[in-house]
């Protein structure tokens, strides 16, 4: 039977790195985001006799995976085998051992059979282990990650934070990274969820459960109509307009009538509010462009007025172009991408501010952290490149050609004001702010971070 060993040696003590492993959200932060991956049910905690049921998608087609923890020695050890799913056979021992200076490693040991017997031993067998490769290098670089990070900001101390948006691609990356850290999330949402972890609103309704943010430490404000996807009818850009404006707006006088409001409102906002500026540098106090995008954050970033003016730390979060393969735009290209199709965008000279997801959840958390702070923060990493350039590390990272460019001409045909907003024009974005304030970014390397978000770091050779 087959049997994989990962193993790494983290500078944090054994015990606050087998607590981060019983939290909420640890196991959403350890699944690689190249895979679709939907937990279907799970138990609280790691102990023996829990179970997680998972839904692999494969194609079409969604795998049911099945999995109990069976052993369980606090700081030490715990197990979970697979009860019924795609292997012959899985148990995952995750161990843990103090070293000296307060360090701990870090060990997996997978013993595991491939289905149908020899036939599977034959054709999947190396398949299955470049795999864990893949998956057990992207789990050990995050954990590090993380586990620094919230070393980073422990002065905090345990925050209340509301999320709006916290189903989208960065709150969901955002809500259990935060409860991961051992900090109390609230999501803000349409729908009707029963229990203290969720509070309802209506935005386009113009309703809002007031009292389910009474005592909140912070609120993160993510939601907003999706702006890419589709041309731009006068209905779909009103839309994108409403659901930013009006929804801040009802947010923001909100907290300003509560009566423990939060100290912090982050409000996201976003780099197209410098307009089409070439190669020229921006930083935050850089002056707003012109275009649709661009007054749409404009009108974004007034509307947190209400909460500004009670003296509500209010940030706003300019975001770029956020790096995953779990959606966005990144997301959106990689088919074309891998089937060899790709290629840069028009004249490929406008910039792309890109940020790797990892570092814009990292730097959320520094602006909590961070009470100084307040006013306009780009969310990008230091080192802008144009589209010809992300395009061609794209194409290397993922071992494809990239000699298919997209004219201007058909782009504006197809898709466009949104096309011409959104893919032809660019900003050289600089997070000047982030940096004067100390957040030392993960990921400033284009090619470093679409390796570690696709899992392309060559462990997996």
């Amino acid at each position: 039977m087959p049997v994989f060993n990962h193993r790494i040696e983290l500078d944090h003590p054994v015990e606050e790195v087998f607590d981060w492993h019983t939290r909420s959200g640890a196991f959403q932060r350890l699944t690689p985001p190249w895979e679709e991956v939907r937990i279907r049910s799970q138990d609280t905690g790691i102990q023996e006799g829990s179970r997680v049921v998972l839904g692999l998608k494969k194609g079409p087609a969604e795998l049911r995976w099945e999995v109990e923890h069976t052993e369980f020695q606090e700081n030490r050890r715990f197990v979970d085998e697979q009860r019924s799913g795609p292997f012959a056979h899985w148990r995952h021992e995750h161990r843990f051992e103090p070293l000296t200076d307060g360090r701990t490693a870090v060990e997996d040991v997978v013993d595991w059979a491939p289905p149908l017997g020899s036939l599977g031993r034959t054709f999947s067998e190396g398949f299955i282990r470049r795999t864990l490769q893949r998956l057990f290098a992207f789990r050990g670089r995050r954990l590090a990650n993380d586990l620094e990070l919230h070393r980073r900001y422990r002065r905090t101390g345990a925050l209340k934070v509301a999320v709006t948006g916290s189903t989208g691609m960065i709150g969901s990356a955002l809500v259990h990274f935060l409860r991961s850290g051992g900090h109390q999330v609230t999501r803000v949402s349409r729908s009707q969820k029963e229990g203290g972890d969720w509070v309802h609103w209506d935005p386009a309704a113009g309703e809002i459960d007031a009292g389910g943010l009474e005592g909140m430490d912070a609120v993160v404000h993510l939601a907003g109509e999706p702006i890419a996807g589709i041309r731009w009818t006068r209905a779909k850009k009103e839309a994108i307009l409403r659901s930013r404006e009006d929804g801040t707006a009802l947010l923001s006088r909100t907290l300003a009538e509560l009566d423990r409001p939060p100290r912090t409102l982050i409000s996201a906002s976003g780099v197209d509010y410098y307009g089409d500026r070439g190669d020229e540098p921006l930083n935050e106090g850089a002056a707003p462009g012109t275009g649709f995008l661009a007054d749409v954050c404009r009108r974004w970033e007034k509307a947190t007025h209400p909460a500004r003016a009670v003296g509500i730390r209010t940030v706003h979060l300019r975001t770029g172009l956020v790096l995953s393969p779990s959606g966005g735009v990144l997301g959106t290209i990689l088919l074309p991408f891998k089937l060899g199709l790709g290629g840069r965008l028009g004249s490929g000279r406008q910039y792309a501010s890109w940020i790797d997801l990892d570092d814009h959840v990292g730097l959320i958390l520094h602006l909590l952290g961070t009470p100084e702070v307040r006013g306009a923060v780009n969310s990008t990493a230091p080192n802008p490149v144009p589209n010809a350039s992300f395009t061609d590390t794209l194409g290397r990272v993922l071992g494809r050609m990239t000699i298919l460019p997209a004219p201007a001409l058909a782009i504006e045909a197809l898709l466009g004001q949104m096309g011409r907003e959104l893919l032809l024009q660019g900003q050289r974005v600089l997070p000047e702010k982030a940096l004067s304030s100390g957040y030392a970014f993960l990921f400033e390397d284009l090619e470093d971070s679409l390796r570690h978000q696709l899992g392309r770091t060559g462990d997996e050779q």
